[in-house]
């Protein structure tokens, strides 16, 4: 039985991603075995002086910012970043932008209290143990995002943090031997944590805590992490494809421009370059969607845009014009679908926690310090004024650029390759995907509706929780049920397997959206829960009323197998029910009450709490649904 759902798996994983991710899997899959992997990346550490400091120094290379001319207003009442800074000393750390934990190794899982074993080839780490928990929760501390803390504290309080940033650096290169432990395992997190010492590398240039015994081991190390990433590279660029071959992409471009001393500098920029401007092009499609239909695996991007294309500018080696094309799109959809009080987005799609560059005051869900960066290198106004979360702008992009664009949120808009639809009216947001997949899909939620008002999101996605969770939380959170939709019995529309996958691909969706007398309405419709039934259509109508706190959504199920229930799933916040009214009737009229059932909200990776879910059945295919304020 077993070895006929092992077949019946491999059998949709070459018709979804193709022979050749097949066989590049298992070839990969049989390097790691027989021990070919240990031999393609030994252990072995470079010492050597690739540069002495006073050359470093006086070379002076372009980078996003001249430490000499910071373009930031100084503001010593930073209080919680003081804070922060104050625990850091104490070697307490914060995950996820959410939780803290004190931490004094680089390779023990808070959660669990596991200990990775330091001298263990990174090939033969098990990044989905059971017994280790979430690898994530090793490899948050080891992105040293925690050193924009630093430097920004530094930089208000004109306090030298140089000394602590760099025994932190140097500590983390003498507890991870190179190709050694967990932090070896992904090349993403390698890139990401080049990234961030590069840029406190440039920012400490000058500090009396920096001299030739350790630059010679932070430029080692960051030699020996890049030359990493080179050589898996393959790996991203044909396993992955999504914001891991990106952020490889631009730790190659970054160190070949930044560092051109080291000999395969010219061929990792140009690599580099090539291959993040070639999957730019790739993974955004020309609407601004993004291809893993994740709002803050978007924001990644977004990050990693502003980067490249401000490096690329200062060194003369600028991005490709579609790049900019793909930057500005991004920019008018995640502008469209995010609320003006506060500068969040719906909760949609995977959320690991990522924050790449912390560089203001602003909370973990605000996504304006990020798009207001990437806004300026390209000269448009997304129409946010002044506040903290131009910060992060200044840090990356100095000076204000002249406006060469204005982006203005329009009340209908429809992201047909995405299969988003947003209607915009008197500050609320309805949001509703519903879309094909041509690559992986990671959630099945289509149809979902969310809906903001000023800012307080009434209807919301579930969130993430833990990649490495048990079977039920997975299920619970990547699927339909944690999401607002309808689900036919409790079969998700596509059928999940083990870890990441989906088989059974939604892939035929449409949608658009219109105005008409005093409302405005979104229409789509998939085929979908193929592991049920054949030809099964959900379709589904919502109508705002314009000027008024009011929704009607309708849904049809068509060809449901006989003996299935319907269910219509919402995830209110927690107040709700005291301001807001919400009915269901069937095909007949005929009220449906709602069951509240058990529920779970995680707004930040690796945090939940418990949450009413409103549940509508029904034996028949139909519900019209009346959402108004009390």
């Amino acid at each position: 039985m077993k070895m006929l759902r092992d077949l019946s798996l491999l059998w949709h994983i070459v018709r979804q991603m193709g022979w050749g991710y097949v066989l590049f899997r298992a070839g990969y899959w049989l390097e790691g075995k027989t021990g070919l992997l240990r031999l393609r990346f030994p252990k072995r550490s470079t010492r050597r002086s690739f540069i002495s400091l006073r050359e470093w120094r006086d070379r002076n290379p372009a980078f996003l910012f001249d430490p000499h001319e910071v373009n930031v207003s100084r503001n010593a009442g930073l209080h919680e970043l003081k804070w922060r800074v104050s625990q850091i000393r104490r070697r307490r750390f914060q995950y996820f932008s959410s939780q803290w934990f004190d931490v004094h190794d680089w390779h023990t899982n808070p959660l669990t209290g596991y200990r990775y074993n330091v001298n263990e080839h990174w090939s033969l780490v098990d990044d989905f143990s059971v017994t280790a928990g979430d690898i994530k929760y090793v490899w948050e501390k080891s992105r040293f995002t925690f050193l924009y803390d630093l430097i920004r504290y530094d930089y208000h309080f004109n306090e030298d943090q140089s000394a602590e940033a760099f025994t932190l650096i140097s500590d983390w290169i003498a507890q991870n031997p190179v190709n050694r432990g967990p932090n070896w395992k992904c090349s993403q997190e390698i890139a990401l944590r080049v990234l961030n010492w590069t840029f406190a590398l440039h920012y400490f240039r000058g500090s009396h805590a920096l001299n030739q015994s350790l630059l010679d081991q932070i430029l080692c190390s960051i030699y020996d992490q890049i030359r990493h990433v080179a050589q898996n590279i393959r790996f991203s660029r044909t396993a992955v494809r999504n914001n891991h071959i990106l952020t490889e992409a631009m730790g190659l471009f970054t160190t070949g421009l930044t560092f051109p001393f080291f000999p395969e500098s010219p061929e990792w920029e140009k690599a580099g370059k090539e291959l993040f401007e070639r999957e730019i092009i790739t993974q955004i499609a020309p609407d601004g969607t993004y291809l893993q239909f994740s709002m803050n695996y978007h924001r990644v991007v977004v990050q990693l845009l502003t980067w490249g294309i401000r490096l690329g500018e200062v060194h003369g080696d600028c991005l490709c014009e579609t790049v900019y094309a793909q930057a500005k799109a991004s920019l008018v959809f995640l502008r469209t679908c995010q609320d003006d009080s506060n500068g969040q987005l719906p909760h949609y799609g995977h959320c690991d926690g990522a924050l790449f560059f912390p560089l203001s005051e602003c909370e973990f869900r605000d996504f304006r310090p990020q798009m207001a960066a990437l806004a300026n290198v390209q000269g448009v106004d997304l129409g946010y004024q002044t506040g903290k979360w131009l910060e992060e702008s200044h840090w990356l992009c100095g000076h204000r650029r002249p406006i060469a664009a204005q982006i203005n949120p329009r009340c209908l808009s429809t992201f047909r390759d995405g299969g988003y639809h947003v209607i915009r009216n008197a500050g609320t947001i309805t949001f509703l995907r519903c879309g094909s997949y041509k690559s992986r899909p990671f959630q099945a939620d289509n149809n979902h509706l969310d809906i903001w008002i000023n800012g307080r999101n009434i209807l919301r996605d579930a969130g993430t929780w833990l990649y490495n969770a048990d079977e039920e939380s997975t299920r619970y959170f990547s699927g339909t049920r944690s999401h607002n939709t309808v689900t036919i019995g409790d079969f998700d529309q596509m059928q999940k397997d083990r870890r990441f996958i989906w088989t059974h691909w939604i892939t035929s969706a449409n949608g658009q959206c219109g105005r008409g007398n005093d409302e405005c309405w979104i229409e789509a419709e998939f085929e979908g829960f193929r592991h049920v039934g054949k030809d099964i259509v959900h379709k589904r109508r919502v109508i705002k009323q314009v000027g008024r706190l009011h929704w009607v959504i309708e849904d049809w199920v068509a060809n449901v197998p006989t003996g299935l229930q319907v269910r219509q799933r919402w995830h209110p916040d927690e107040h709700f029910s005291r301001d807001f009214c919400i009915r269901t009737f069937d095909e007949h009229g005929h009220e449906i009450l709602p069951v509240v059932d058990s529920g779970w909200y995680s707004a930040f990776y690796g945090h939940k709490i418990q949450s009413n879910m409103l549940v509508f059945e029904t034996s028949g295919n139909y519900f019209k649904t009346i959402i108004e304020k009390i």
